[in-house]
């Protein structure tokens, strides 16, 4: 089978980084590049710990792009108290001795949706929408030649977890986030209700832990200093696992159980900012814009990631 092409574009953050992890892993994905965006943390630390992701997985030809280091309209809003000072907060590793590309994220993007034929590129999103809304705005042809955007983010029966009605990927940019979802580029979402299904228990992360690599190691070191904040927060076995949903979905999109539904993103209102207005109902009649999951099978989800991170 032909390896699906994808362009990773990202703000790591932990859970980010077991995304990309699981991404250089599987033979079935060939990733064209890793765009990454300020998010989780500045940008400064965003490109940097992309690329030491990349040099952790034993992948340091994979190339990474730095984009926007703000969004296109708001303030920057970054979640240190989730993720640390650096983002990646955790484990210790090494500076990247990897290079930066010198071109810039929204260019690649551009370029490569372009060079690729059409309907073959698929865009992974796991941190805010910046680069990809800028992406549209400069070339708004790539639209009918991207395959799908499958991404993190957004929520609805769970509400959100940067502001009560928001989720954070969609709260930092919700202009970009608005641009993209009114793009008519096929959207496969990915929202906190799926995610808080996903929950790093001590047991799976023991599996991981048994593995025995230094991968594995920094995987286990990433996730017990990510599920701190909201294990304390929601009181339960471990921290939601959000990004790598994104990865899973490609490699096993039978773990997922969502329906077509349109999805509008609040960019008026401060309180409810960012929030993803979720029509599971088809109450507006507003045109279908995304597939938005609501079930994932947590267990075959971990023993996907398990079993990949083995190989690295």
């Amino acid at each position: 089978m032909a390896r699906q092409k994808i362009i990773i574009d990202t703000d790591p953050g932990q859970d980010d980084a077991v995304a990309i992890l699981l991404a250089l892993a599987s033979p079935e994905l060939e990733v064209l590049g890793i765009t990454v965006v300020a998010g989780n943390v500045p940008l400064r630390w965003t490109e940097k710990n992309a690329r030491k992701i990349c040099e952790l997985a034993g992948k340091p030809q994979t190339r990474v792009f730095a984009g926007a280091s703000r969004p296109l309209v708001r303030n920057l809003v970054t979640a240190e108290h989730v993720h640390g000072r650096t983002g990646l907060d955790g484990p210790d590793l090494p500076e990247p001795t990897m290079a930066l590309q010198e071109q810039h994220a929204v260019d690649f993007i551009v370029e490569e949706v372009r060079r690729q034929p059409a309907g073959v590129v698929t865009l992974c999103t796991l941190g805010p929408l910046t680069n990809i809304a800028l992406a549209l705005q400069r070339a708004p042809d790539i639209a009918l030649r991207v395959q799908q955007i499958v991404m993190m983010g957004g929520g609805f029966s769970e509400g959100g977890n940067i502001t009560p009605a928001a989720e954070f990927n969609i709260y930092v940019d919700p202009h970009a986030a608005h641009v993209v979802f009114e793009s008519g580029i096929p959207l496969v979402v990915m929202p906190l209700d799926v995610t808080h299904q996903v929950l790093t228990t001590r047991k799976r992360i023991a599996a991981i832990g048994a593995l025995g690599t230094p991968v594995a190691q920094a995987t286990v070191e990433l996730l017990e200093f990510f599920e701190r904040y909201d294990e304390l927060k929601y009181g339960s076995d471990g921290g939601p696992l959000h990004d790598p949903c994104v990865i899973a979905y490609l490699l096993k999109p039978e773990l997922f159980q969502g329906r077509e539904c349109n999805v509008t993103i609040e960019c008026g209102s401060e309180l409810t900012m960012g929030m993803t207005v979720v029509d599971w109902w088809g109450i507006t009649h507003r045109p279908i814009n995304a597939t938005v999951m609501r079930v994932v099978d947590a267990q075959g989800f971990f023993k996907l990631l398990t079993r990949r991170l083995k190989t690295l």
